[in-house]
């Protein structure tokens, strides 16, 4: 072998070791007001992950804050939208373009008024059951909408609105009392161990640990 195949291989190998292979996606708003609302709980679950892996969500790309992490031994990219819930999708199909990534290699975390603060529901796929940021990367992502998409997601529980007549934009971007905060913290580190099984390809298993 010449120096340069060698030198070609070492190349490759690193650049191997180097390929995003996954994306786990925290959903949110962008700017000081939206900090810790309801609809921010993506990003909370994303400064869990941060903490727990040693990394920081902190460059600006993909219309989105991003890190890197070694995740369930997987070099997995993570990322805070900074295009408003609404339009989540624009981000993570930049991202998911860029790297090529698979649809069932996306992983997004984001809110559900259906569940009690400290709930979480893990799912392998399903619809966008009326969550606008869902919608969005559905519509950009290459999911078919009609069908349940194959993306695997973890909703976190936020609680339901106090009565119907309650406006739901109030509702999610308002924040949580003292004792949701803690319900919703109790199940952080749970959410990040969740993320490593599914990144692993161990979605079943996480369903069955932590949907309860």
């Amino acid at each position: 072998m010449s120096i340069w195949d060698a030198f070609d291989r070492i190349s490759k190998e690193r650049s191997e070791r180097g390929r995003i292979e996954f994306i786990i996606a925290g959903l949110g708003n962008p700017g000081v007001q939206y900090e810790n609302s309801r609809h921010n709980a993506g990003f909370m679950a994303v400064a869990a992950l941060e903490k727990k892996y040693g990394f920081s969500v902190s460059q600006h790309k993909f219309k989105a804050k991003i890190g890197e992490a070694v995740i369930g031994g997987k070099r997995v990219l993570v990322m805070k939208p900074e295009t408003y819930m609404n339009n989540s999708g624009q981000a993570i199909s930049e991202a998911m373009r860029f790297y090529k990534i698979p649809l069932e290699n996306l992983l997004v975390i984001f809110d559900d008024i259906s569940l009690e603060p400290g709930h979480i529901r893990i799912r392998r796929k399903g619809s966008a059951g009326g969550h606008n940021g869902i919608k969005s990367i559905i519509a950009l992502c290459g999911a078919d909408a009609e069908d349940e998409t194959a993306f695997p997601r973890i909703k976190l529980g936020v609680g339901k609105k106090p009565h119907p007549d309650y406006d739901l934009a109030d509702w999610v971007l308002g924040k949580f009392d003292e004792e949701q905060q803690k319900a919703f913290d109790s199940r952080l580190d749970d959410v990040c161990s969740a993320a490593e099984l599914i990144v692993k390809g161990d979605t079943d298993e996480a369903m069955n640990r932590y949907n309860r």
